[in-house]
C-alpha cells in the first residue's frame, strides 16, 4: 500500500491573463523542483490564471506544507492578496495534523544578487561596462523599489569598483533616459522582473529602441537580458528559501 504524502512545496506567482508566458517559470521551477525529490508533492497556485491560488491547498494530501511566493519583492499581494485566498494567518498556519508555512518573497532573498551577476555575464556583460537593475516600481507608492536598490547593493559589495545603478520604468530614475544618465560605453540592463512578461517583451523594447535585446547609439551599446526571474539558478533560490523557514519554524 502506497504511503500518504507527508511534505508539500507550493509556488505560488501573480500569472497574467494578457501574458501566458508569465506562468512559464513557474512551471519550470515546479518541474525542477519534482526532479530534486525533496518533497511528496510540489504544485503551483497562480492569481491570474488556473490553478487558482485560493483551491491550491485543497488539492494537497500533505500534512505538511511549504508556500513560497513567487514574486520579486515583499509587498501587498505577499503580504495580503495570497494569506486571504489561502486563509494563512501568518508564517505558521495550522492544518488539520499539520501546518502550513509562508515564506518571504523569493526575490527578496540575498542570492538573488548572485543571480543578476550570472544573469548579466550570460548575456555579454564583463569589467567596465555599467550593470543596470532594472525594477518596475510605481511613484504611488515608493517603498515598491526598496529590494531593487537592496539586491543592486548586494552586488556592489560583491562586485567592488563596477559600475552598479537601479532604474524604473514606472519611477525615478528612468530607464527611458538610461542614454543620457549613463555615459558607459556599453551597459548591460538585467530586469528585476519574475517573468519576460508584457514590459520585459514590449513595452521596454519599445521605450529604448531594442531589437533582440541590443541597441546601438553613437557608437555606444545597450544590452537587455530576459527577466531575472527566468534564471534556471532560481530553483536553488526556492529551496533555500523554503528550507530557511522550514529550520525556523522547527525552533
Amino acid at each position: 500500500m502506497k504511503s500518504r504524502p507527508s511534505k508539500a512545496l507550493v509556488l505560488v506567482g501573480h500569472g497574467s491573463a494578457r501574458n501566458p508566458g508569465t506562468r512559464l517559470p513557474v512551471c519550470a521551477n515546479v518541474n525542477a523542483i519534482k526532479r530534486t525529490g525533496r518533497y511528496d508533492e510540489v504544485r503551483c497556485g497562480l492569481w491570474k490564471e488556473e490553478p487558482h491560488v485560493s483551491i491550491t491547498l485543497d488539492r494537497l494530501e500533505s500534512d505538511d506544507i511549504t508556500v513560497v511566493p513567487f514574486f520579486i519583492a515583499d509587498g501587498y499581494y505577499t503580504q495580503t492578496v495570497i494569506p486571504e485566498q489561502m486563509n494563512l494567518s501568518g508564517a505558521i498556519t495550522p492544518r488539520g495534523k499539520g501546518r502550513v508555512i509562508y515564506t518571504r518573497s523569493v526575490g527578496s532573498h540575498p542570492m538573488f544578487a548572485r543571480l543578476i551577476h550570472q544573469h548579466a555575464e550570460a548575456a555579454g556583460w564583463r569589467a567596465g561596462d555599467a550593470l543596470v537593475v532594472l525594477g518596475h516600481g510605481t511613484e504611488r507608492n515608493p517603498a515598491s523599489g526598496i529590494n531593487v536598490y537592496l539586491q543592486a547593493e548586494r552586488l556592489r559589495r560583491t562586485l567592488p569598483g563596477a559600475e552598479i545603478h537601479t532604474m524604473f520604468i514606472d519611477q525615478p530614475p528612468w530607464v527611458q533616459e538610461v542614454w543620457t544618465t549613463l555615459t558607459a560605453q556599453r551597459i548591460v540592463i538585467v530586469p528585476l522582473f519574475i517573468a519576460d512578461g508584457w514590459h520585459v517583451t514590449e513595452t521596454i523594447p519599445e521605450d529604448l529602441g531594442l531589437v533582440e535585446g541590443q541597441a546601438q547609439k553613437d557608437g555606444r551599446e545597450l544590452i537587455m537580458t530576459s527577466a531575472v526571474g527566468t534564471d534556471p539558478g532560481l530553483t536553488d533560490v526556492i529551496l533555500g528559501i523554503a528550507e530557511e523557514a522550514e529550520r525556523a519554524a522547527a525552533g
